[in-house]
């Protein structure tokens, strides 16, 4: 009885390990997110290739009132590089041979080890070609990485959202968009509409509005900023007469983006409460609705005097790609570097 049970256990858990083989279920990438974990040897990271590597990554995040790199940094040897380092949310593996590689290219893959996970890899022939890739793409890097971290936010939106925000720009727009589920006050206006966690702990805000669309000139930085700070002044009052937001100016980046397929206007900076003290930063996408002639604006905003920043602004950023005009489907941003393809057997 006992030889059967055993030969009977035998069976099963051989059963079972096919079973995996066969449907292999992936463990939840670690991490904390704009964490990266960097692979690469201790005497290349402290060398200058290794060093320009560094300074990608340790790059500050723009138009935020207090300085904040854009990523969190972890660094390991690759002999050290384990399974449970494997399991990293963010992994940039540096190769250097100059037997197998002509020029320094990098290339990513998904969900290698787990899931939601990517892996950067970077392939140079050198240590001075390495460096002249990092100094010459480093942008590419930042952008590649952050845009991970939104599509990782816009996925858990699809899933969880504010049915607060996405009823009152169905009511007022006739679009959808999901922020995160805590923005549940909100105050209406003509055209205008604005969201909030109301909490003393950081306040976090979306606000969306809409004006008539008089052209390509419509979307020029002093058109949007203009329209802007007269929406705000008008729909968001400070707690005294003579207290509005406006907008700063010395800090605004502005620059065209693809949203859903379509050409939209990404505007990031500063705001401020005139005659308060009052201030943060904000990201706002203008988007024009071709069915009713509208430039439709939807826009992020923050308060928190006492904490970083970073995190709060860019979970409040994956929103704004979610806003859905009508005849649209949500998507993901787009990611254009080349993709790893995956060993086949």
């Amino acid at each position: 009885m006992k030889q059967y049970r055993f030969y009977l256990l035998t069976v099963l858990a051989c059963l079972t390990l096919a079973g995996c083989t066969k449907d292999m279920v992936l463990p939840v990438a670690s991490g904390r997110p704009y964490e990266v974990l960097v692979v690469l040897e201790d005497e290349v990271w402290d060398a200058p290739a290794g060093r320009a590597l560094f300074n990608i990554l340790d790059t500050d995040v723009p138009c935020l009132p207090q300085s904040e790199r854009s990523f969190r940094i972890s660094h390991t040897d690759p002999k050290h590089y384990d399974h449970l380092m494997q399991l990293f949310r963010n992994i940039i593996l540096v190769n250097i041979d100059k037997t197998q590689f002509s020029q320094a290219r990098m290339r990513f893959a998904r969900d290698k080890y787990a899931t939601e996970q990517i892996i950067l890899t970077i392939n140079a022939p050198s240590l001075e070609s390495l460096q002249e890739f990092c100094e010459q793409h480093r942008q590419e890097v930042v952008d590649f990485l952050t845009r991970t971290e939104m599509n990782r936010l816009i996925r858990k939106l699809e899933k969880k959202f504010s049915k607060t925000t996405d009823d009152l720009a169905w009511l007022t727009f006739g679009c959808h968009l999901h922020a995160p589920d805590e923005l549940k006050s909100y105050k209406k206006g003509e055209n205008f509409f604005w969201t909030s966690n109301n909490t003393a702990s950081g306040l976090e805000n979306i606000c969306m509005y809409s004006y008539e669309y008089e052209g390509p000139e419509t979307f020029n930085k002093e058109y949007l900023l203009h329209k802007r700070d007269s929406i705000m002044e008008k729909n968001l009052p400070g707690e005294k007469e003579g207290m509005f937001m406006q907008t700063d100016t010395l800090c605004t980046l502005i620059k065209p983006i693809v949203v859903h397929k379509a050409y939209a206007m990404e505007i990031r900076g500063l705001w401020f409460m005139r005659n308060d003290c009052m201030g943060g930063p904000f990201v706002s996408h203008s988007r024009v609705d071709a069915e009713s002639n509208r430039v439709i604006v939807v826009e992020a905003f923050v308060y928190a005097p006492e904490k970083k920043k970073r995190d709060l602004i860019r979970r409040l950023e994956a929103s704004l790609y979610t806003l859905q005009l009508p005849q649209e489907q949500n998507s993901l941003i787009e990611i254009s570097i080349e993709e790893e393809k995956k060993d086949t057997k």
